[in-house]
């Protein structure tokens, strides 16, 4: 019985791939210091998605056209991933941050 349930949540589980654009292209390299303190914020609240199984990696990506946040997520739909951006104290800030999110048509994990 426990096979057939996780089979029928691994098919109801979606993988999404959220790029967490930062305010500015320096913004990795410029932050100040109650920018810095709310990046530990967030770090804290993508510690705890991790924990509760939803988020599964997440980092800094240097990109020479300016670095930006990847977020790869588990969810059942695009509106659960989203509610998941949305409460990042990020995204909530009113600071400029703002979150892309593009389901992913298949993944090898």
């Amino acid at each position: 019985m426990a096979g057939n349930q996780a089979s029928r949540e691994a098919a109801t589980t979606r993988i999404f791939h959220c790029r967490l654009i930062p305010p500015r292209p320096d913004f990795a390299f410029t932050m100040t210091d109650e920018e810095r303190e709310l990046m530990s914020r967030h770090a804290d609240y993508l510690r705890a998605k991790l924990r509760e199984g939803s988020m599964i990696l997440a980092g800094p990506v240097a990109d020479p056209a300016g670095s930006w946040g990847l977020l790869i997520l588990r969810a059942g739909s695009e509106a659960e991933a989203k509610a998941i951006t949305d409460g990042d104290p990020v995204a909530r800030s009113g600071r400029g941050f703002r979150y892309e999110i593009l389901p992913m048509i298949s993944t090898i994990m």
